[in-house]
Order: C-alpha cells, then structure tokens, then sequence
C-alpha cells in the first residue's frame, strides 16, 4: 500500500490498501477495462464532484491529490459519458463517477457537476504483472441464486429507483425477512447498495463484487460476471432478494440481460418512472408489464391517474404513508408464495 494515495471505491474488493504494489507506466496498448490505475487530480471539477472512498465516506477533492481509479465506460442519459478506450497516458482524461471510473469524458449535461481532470501516472503492478479488479473475485457455491426476486427498474437514471428500493426493503425487513440488497447493473458506486442496508438489508452486493467497474461492457462478458454474481447472491442466503437494475433495460449498461437471467425469479416489478409517457415508452419499447408503476410520475395526482391510463397498471407514490398498504399486499402475496409463477 501507498500512504499517500487515496483510494475510490472500486478498490473496496481489492487488497490494494493493505498489500504493497508498483506504480509503472504502461503504453496504451496494455489497458484493459477493470485494470487499476494511479492519477494525478489536474483539475478538481465542479459542481458538488467529490470522491468516494472504499468504506462510502465522500471526500472532497484537491488539485494535485493522487487517487487509485479503475478503467472502465459510463453512458449515463442524465450526465455523463466516458468511454477508457479513448483515454491516453499522456494526455489528460477523467473520473466519470466519484468511485474512481476512469476514461475520457465524451459528453456532458450542463446540468451535471463537470467531472475531475486527471493525468495517468501509471498502471498498479506486482511483480511486472498488472493488478486489476478481475484478480479479486469472489469464491462461490456452484448453485446460483433461486430464491425470489422484487425487481426495481427505471425509465432512466434519476427516476427514483433507489428511494423505491429502500421503501421495498424496509417493507419486507417489517416483515420478519431476510433481505438481499443488490445493484445488478450500473456504473460503479457505493452508495447505492449501502442506502440499501441502511433501509434495513441484511446483506448488500453489486457488480462491482464481480470485477465490473460498470456494467457497460461486452455482452458475453456480463453474462460470464451475472453468473458468478448469482452465485454470491445464493451464498447470502436471503428470503427475498430486492434487485434493482440501474439507468433503464432500453440502455448499454445490459439490464435487459439481467432481467432475462432472473426470469420466473421475479415475483414483482416496480416501475420508476421519470413521467407518465416515459412509463408508457418502456412498457411498449421493453414489452413490460410492471405490477405498480412508482417515482416522480406518481408525485402529484395528475401524474399518478395519467400513468395508470396510459399503462393499465396501479401508479402510485410509494413515499407517502397512505399507500403503504397496496405495496404491503404485493409483497405479501408474491413473497409467500415464493414457488409461484
């Protein structure tokens, strides 16, 4: 370990702070998505940018700060995108998530927080060999996950996704549950799984538990890693499992692929909706059916009867207490009847 590096979240799964290594530069040619890498903070961003440390704690940046990133793709609707393919090692490139997601920014939202400038420093070796994300995966059972599933998805980011998940979670921790807590797609972050057993969760993971710094990678690859993720899940031993699927199944971060993985697993969907007709956008678009349609387009009455028309489905807002009792009898009914199809 290096005392004067700071390290981002996406090292949670390593040893890198507890084992020593090498910072060596390496050419282009050799990086790979999910190799760590040391950086320079040129540029510290603005607009709230801070760091998120392995234990989730935020830190704020400095320029001249030396932080442990890793390489990897972001293609968030809302913010940024970033892809480390088009980062070079003598040219300055970005952290595309305060998790340390490492590549070279495409395009932006104004209104997004502009994301830290970094510079590369090098490649973390042991012994000339490069230390990456996908060294530290986890040791698992051979029987995947095949317990129910309540799965969280959205229209897009930003669609209340995870304030529906800890409401779910909190719901079901009521109930004398054992609940699993599990981001499946997205890019790299902490916070959203630990917002998850703060809500109650008795045991949280992510793709992040896997290798992956983001799930926008090649399909045959997060196959490969939803595999392995689906066994760690098995081992946790949940009653339920609270899934959620990050961004929307239409985008590259492979949601589709993981709502086909848990299949007949999914007692319950919970659609999130950014506003009535984006709702109804990946009703048709998908072809899903949610069993209760939650987020922004349920804030107001207006919202909430026009999405129902629109999808034939219950829309209402999970946040208020009242409703509470409609979400209650979904869980109760799909959760005890776990063997359902």
């Amino acid at each position: 370990m290096k005392r004067d590096l700071v390290y981002t979240s996406l090292c949670r799964i390593s040893d890198l702070e507890t084992r020593p290594f090498r910072v060596e530069p390496l050419g282009h040619s050799a990086w790979e998505m999910g190799d760590y890498i040391a950086l320079r903070i040129r540029h510290r961003g603005h607009g709230g940018v801070r760091l998120e440390l392995t234990n989730g704690r935020m830190m704020e940046p400095l320029s001249g700060l030396k932080v442990i990133g890793a390489l990897g793709d972001r293609h968030a609707t809302l913010e940024i995108t970033g892809a480390w393919k088009l980062a070079r090692p003598d040219q300055p490139f970005h952290l595309l998530t305060g998790a340390g997601l490492a590549g070279r920014m495409t395009s932006f939202s104004p209104f997004s927080p502009f994301p830290m400038e970094v510079e590369y420093l090098g490649h973390l070796t042991r012994q000339s060999r490069k230390v990456t994300m996908h060294q530290f995966l986890p040791t698992t059972g051979s029987d995947p996950y095949a317990g129910p599933v309540i799965l969280i998805v959205g229209t897009s980011m930003s669609a209340g996704k995870t304030t529906v998940s800890r409401i779910v979670i909190n719901e079901l921790v009521k109930m004398g549950k054992k609940v699993l807590g599990v981001k499946m797609t997205g890019a790299g972050r902490y916070r959203d799984i630990l917002t998850m057993a703060d809500a109650g969760a008795d045991v949280i993971c992510d793709f992040v538990d896997v290798g992956l710094p983001s799930t926008a990678v090649d399909p045959d690859l997060f196959r490969e890693r939803l595999a392995l993720l689906l066994r760690v899940m098995a081992d946790k031993h949940p009653d339920v499992a609270v899934v959620e699927i990050g961004a929307s199944p239409m985008e590259p971060y492979r949601g589709d692929l993981a709502m086909e993985a848990l299949g007949r697993q999914i007692r319950a969907t919970l659609l999130c909706a950014s506003d009535p007709y984006a709702a109804l956008g990946v009703q048709q678009a998908f072809g899903l059916r949610p069993d209760i349609i939650a987020g922004p387009a349920t804030n107001t009455i207006a919202g909430a009867e026009l999405a129902q028309r629109l999808c034939g489905v219950p829309a209402i807002n999970i946040i208020l207490p009242e409703h509470l009792p409609i979400l209650d009898q979904l869980l109760v009914e799909r959760c005890d009847h776990s063997d359902a199809a």
